[in-house]
C-alpha cells in the first residue's frame, strides 16, 4: 500500500513501566519527511512534549543564557595533578550527572590558563557533555571554584535571566524527560553529537517549584563540599601523623638495577623496580609497622556480565541495578546514575553482596581509584574493580574500613604500590587480586586511626544524605514530566 503525504501512520510503541503496556501513537507521514526520523520512541517523545506544552510554559535555553559555546583543549602535556596554586580544567569525562568529578580533574598552571580565555568557567555555570560516552550529562560548577576552564567536548551554559534557577535547569536536563529531549536533538549519523546550536534549542519549563528544587540543590552541594573538605582533612591528618617528607624522595626518569635484585622477586617489570615506589615504601617502613592487605581484608573482584545484559540509562527498568565500571567512581563514591544497568535477576544470581562500608578499588584501566559504599548504594561491580572487606584480624591493628579507604586513596600508600604491581596486558593495565593483597598498609597509633575514622565516617554520612536528596529531587521532577 502506498502512503500519501498527510495520511496518518500508526506507530506502535512498547513502553517499560510497572507493567508492560502497549502504547499507540499517531503521527502524520509529513513528520517523517521533515524530521528524517523513523524511531517510534522519538515520536512518542514528541507527542508527549506537545502534551506538556499545553500544561506548562517552556522557554528555549538559548533565550535564558549568555552565549552557549564549546570549549577548547590545551595540550595534554600541560595537565597537572596538583591543585595548589593552579586552575581546574574540566574534561568531558569529569562532567557527571548532577556533579563534577573532582577525583579525575586535572589542573593548569597560570601561564597555560591565560591561553584559555575563551573557555573560562566560574561558580554557577552549567556544563553539559556534548560528545562521547557521557553525552548529555549536566552539572553546575560548585561555589568552591572561582576560576577554571573546560574542554571542547563540553558546552558552557551561563544563565542570565534572574528569575531562573541554574540548579533547576541542570537537574531538569538530567531528568528522564530532559535526557530524552537531548536525545531527540542528537546528530544521527556517525558519532553522536549535540551541537551548541541544538543546546540552545533545549526547552525548559517555567514552573513555580523550581525554587524548591533550587533550595534542595543548594543543600546537596553544601553536603558534598563539606564531605570533600572532611576527606581532605583526613588525608592531611594522615600525612601529619605519618611525618614523612615525600618531596625529598627523588623521581628518576632513568635508573638501573642489578640482576641480583630480582633473585627474590617474581615480577620482572620496570615499575616493580622503580626507585620512587621502592624508596617511598622504605621511608614508611622505617617509621611505621605495616601489614599486607591480604592479612586484614578479603579481596573479591567484580563480574563481567556481558554487554547483551546491559540496559542503558534511558531504557532501564525501575528494578534494574546500577552496573559500576571503573569510570563510574565519582568523588570517592559510586555513581548513582551510571550509563548501564543490570536486570535484578542477574544481580541476585551473582550475589556480590556489596554493602555499606565496603571499599572499592580499581584494578584494570585507570588503576588505583577508590570509593566507599554507603547505605543508599545498591550496585553490582564490573570485573575491573575489587571489593575489599575487613577480616576480624584487622581488629588487632585497630584498622577500620574508613582508615583502609583513606590510606588507599593516597598516591604514596595506594596508587604507588598498585602501579608497582601492575602489568600491561595488551593495552590495558591490569592488577591481579593476589598482587593487590601484597600492598602494605601503614599502621598508625590507635588514637590517630580513630581520629581519621571519625572524619571519613562523617564525610560519607553527608554523602549518603546527599544521595537521598538527589533521588528525592529527581522523583519530584519525573512525577511532573512522566515519560
Amino acid at each position: 500500500m502506498n502512503l500519501k503525504s498527510g495520511q496518518k501512520n500508526t506507530i506502535l510503541n512498547l513502553k517499560e513501566g510497572c507493567k508492560m503496556a502497549l502504547k499507540i501513537t499517531t503521527t502524520y507521514l509529513s513528520e517523517f519527511d521533515s524530521n528524517k526520523r523513523i524511531e517510534p520512541k522519538y515520536y512518542l517523545f514528541i507527542h508527549k512534549f506537545h502534551e506538556f506544552k499545553n500544561k506548562y510554559s517552556f522557554e528555549k535555553l538559548g533565550d535564558l543564557s549568555d552565549n552557549i559555546f564549546r570549549g577548547q583543549s590545551p595540550k595534554p602535556s600541560t595537565y597537572l595533578d596538583k591543585k595548589e596554586n593552579n586552575f581546574v580544567f574540566i574534561r568531558t569525562a569529569d562532567v557527571k550527572k548532577y556533579q563534577i568529578n573532582f577525583q579525575t580533574v586535572v589542573y593548569l598552571n597560570k601561564e597555560v590558563f591565560q591561553t584559555q580565555k575563551r573557555n573560562r568557567i566560574k561558580a554557577g555555570d552549567i556544563l553539559i557533555s556534548v560528545v562521547g560516552n557521557y553525552l548529555g550529562s549536566t552539572a553546575v560548577i560548585p561555589r568552591n571554584i572561582n576560576e577554571g576552564a573546560f574542554n571542547d567536548n563540553s558546552a558552557r551554559i551561563r544563565i542570565i535571566k534572574k528569575n531562573w534557577s541554574n540548579y533547576f535547569i541542570s537537574y531538569f536536563l538530567n531528568s528522564t524527560f530532559g535526557q530524552r529531549q537531548i536525545n531527540s536533538l542528537l546528530t544521527r549519523t556517525g558519532q553522536k553529537i549535540l551541537s551548541a546550536g541544538n543546546v540552545k534549542k533545549l526547552e525548559i519549563p517555567s514552573v513555580e517549584f523550581q525554587w524548591e528544587i533550587d533550595k534542595k540543590a543548594s543543600q546537596i552541594e553544601e553536603k558534598e563540599l563539606k564531605a570533600i573538605n572532611l576527606l581532605e582533612q583526613s588525608q592531611q591528618l594522615f600525612y601529619e601523623k605519618l611525618n614523612i617528607d615525600f618531596s625529598k624522595i627523588e623521581k628518576k626518569k632513568f635508573y638501573s638495577v642489578n640482576l641480583s635484585d630480582f633473585k627474590d622477586a617474581d615480577l620482572w617489570t620496570p615499575k616493580y623496580s622503580y626507585p620512587l615506589y621502592i624508596d617511598t615504601l622504605k621511608a614508611i617502613k622505617q617509621k611505621w609497622q605495616t601489614v599486607p592487605i591480604g592479612e586484614i581484608a578479603t579481596v573479591k573482584k567484580g563480574d563481567e556480565v556481558g554487554s547483551k545484559n546491559y540496559n542503558k540509562y534511558l531504557d532501564k527498568k525501575d528494578s534494574d541495578i546500577p552496573f559500576i565500571r571503573t569510570s563510574d567512581l565519582v568523588n570517592y563514591e559510586v555513581d548513582q546514575f551510571p550509563d548501564f544497568y543490570i536486570p535484578k535477576e542477574i544481580y541476585e544470581e551473582l550475589n556480590q553482596d556489596i554493602k555499606a562500608g565496603d571499599v572499592l578499588f580499581t584494578k584494570d584501566g585507570k588503576i588505583g581509584m577508590t570509593a566507599m559504599i554507603t547505605e543508599s548504594d545498591k550496585a553490582i561491580i564490573a570485573s575491573g574493580l575489587v571489593r575489599l572487606r575487613l577480616k576480624k584480624e584487622s581488629k588487632k591493628y585497630h584498622i577500620t574500613p574508613e582508615y583502609l579507604f583513606m590510606v588507599l586513596s593516597l598516591k604514596e600508600t595506594g596508587l604507588y604500590p598498585a602501579l608497582r604491581r601492575t602489568v600491561t596486558a595488551s593495552t590495558i593495565p591490569h592488577l591481579r587480586e593476589e598482587r593487590l593483597k601484597e600492598i602494605e598498609i601503614p599502621i598508625l597509633d590507635k588514637e590517630s586511626i580513630d581520629e581519621i575514622t571519625k572524619l571519613v565516617k562523617y564525610a560519607f554520612k553527608l554523602k549518603d544524605e546527599k544521595k537521598k536528596l538527589i533521588q528525592e529531587v529527581r522523583r519530584e521532577i519525573d512525577s511532573c514530566f512522566n515519560m
